[in-house]
């Protein structure tokens, strides 16, 4: 599988929109056609698509033996959401090294304390016993029922975590025996 769907909808752009950016322009039908892989991706579909997003040819290809960094939850002014299916997130260069899982992302779509629409907040899974170096960090942690809570952590007690949620106004969350914490270490914000 390619990675041109992902690419495409990270920079916001339609299937028409591509279509027309390539030179010569093709149609949407083409390209929905190469995204899904019901057309061969020739090494000229791939120089045409990446020149129009302004991405590397390369990386319209996935790599199957790295696991791509996920999007699993928005930010919006009620609190994080979790997504009905995460989406693959385009991580910096400098992401592309380094051992463990994936990092996780989290879309901001509302403005939410320091955050705003469009921001990706990175985060990076971290065990239990590393949860006091995470003292006044923005966190994201599981909840049950497929929820999350996102905010600074301001307390670990035994399994339970606190965090403080990034709205104003808002009240700390406690979530008991979370199965992983997550903690933001990059913040990406298009200019």
């Amino acid at each position: 599988m390619n990675r041109i769907r992902d690419i495409r909808k990270a920079k916001g752009l339609t299937l028409a929109d591509l279509a027309a950016a390539c030179d010569p322009p093709t149609t949407a039908q083409t390209i929905g056609r190469l995204e899904t892989g019901m057309r061969r991706l020739s090494l000229g579909w791939m120089n045409k698509i990446a020149a129009a997003m302004g991405v590397d040819p390369a990386s319209l290809m996935r790599d199957e033996a790295a696991a791509p960094a996920r999007i699993v939850a928005e930010l919006a002014a009620a609190g994080p959401q979790a997504l009905t299916a995460p989406r693959e997130a385009l991580a910096p260069d400098a992401l592309a090294e380094g051992d463990g899982p994936p990092p996780l992302v989290l879309a901001v779509t509302e403005s939410v304390g320091e955050y705003r629409p469009g921001d990706l907040v990175w985060l990076r899974q971290i065990d239990h016993e590393a949860l006091q170096a995470a003292i006044n960090r923005d966190c994201l942690v599981p909840k049950p029922g497929g929820r999350f809570a996102f905010g600074r952590l301001i307390d670990r007690r035994g399994a339970m975590v606190g965090l403080l949620p990034p709205g104003a106004g808002q009240k700390q969350v406690v979530v008991d025996n979370p199965p992983w914490v997550a903690v933001a270490f990059m913040l990406v914000r298009a200019l």
